[in-house]
This record gives structure tokens, sequence and C-alpha cells, in this order.
């Protein structure tokens, strides 16, 4: 089984509006911190949301807050993310990854990559001016 496997990227023009979807395996787990990061060439990997295992926190980079909103169904082990006036700096592969290791909600860095030991192979979101 693949652990985790995104999809909902695509291609849109500035201001419009993406959901990004991650499945976990049966394998993976539902009830996991998890994450969104995105990688766009020549720039460095910059986690963007992250929601804890039950769903009751979530986290938020400056570059995208009040425009992404993180959210989970852990019934369907799926963690989503909806992505509001979208800007052509948003044009990146974005991955969704998840930390299966026991850990704190309060003591975990959610936007260092080295907090997730669990990624997928990404979805491709490409906004244009």
């Amino acid at each position: 089984q693949v652990p985790l496997v995104e999809s909902g990227g695509g291609s849109v023009q500035a201001g419009g509006s993406l959901r990004l979807s991650c499945v976990t395996s049966s394998y993976t787990g539902a009830r996991n911190h998890m994450a969104w990061f995105r990688h766009a060439p020549g720039k460095e990997r910059e986690g963007v949301a992250g929601i804890s295992a039950g769903g009751s926190s979530t986290y938020y980079a400056d570059s995208v807050k009040g425009r992404f909103t993180i959210s989970r169904d852990n019934a369907k082990r799926t963690v989503y993310v909806q992505m509001n006036a979208l800007k052509p700096e948003d044009s990146a592969m974005y991955y969704c990854a998840a930390d299966t290791r026991p850990s704190s909600v309060n003591d975990r860095r959610w936007f260092d990559s080295l907090e997730y030991n669990v990624w997928g192979q990404g979805t491709q979101v490409t906004v244009s001016s």
C-alpha cells in the first residue's frame, strides 16, 4: 500500500481555489499529526499547514494564513487543505506528510520536515497570473 496519496492539484488563475486531499493507507493509520508542505523550484521546502491527530489544533505558515484551511476526516483517513485566493507564488509541488510516532502537540515543530516520517509523492499546483 502507498502510505499517503495526494490529489486535487491542477492549474488555476490567480484568485482561484483548489482543494487538495491526502488519503492515508490503513497501514499508516488515520490518527497521526499531519501537515502539508510545498516545494517550488529554486526554493526550500516550506511547511504551510498542520493539523493535530484529532483535528482540534491547526497551524499555518504566515504566507498562507487566512487563505488556506486544513481539515481532516479520520473516518475517511483523509486530510484536506482548502486553498483560496491563490497567488502565483503558491505554485509548487504540494506534499502531504504524517508523523506516525507518538508525540505531543505542544512540543512539535510543525513545519520542520524532520518531524514527519511518512510522505506522499506530491500533487502539482500551478497558479497563473
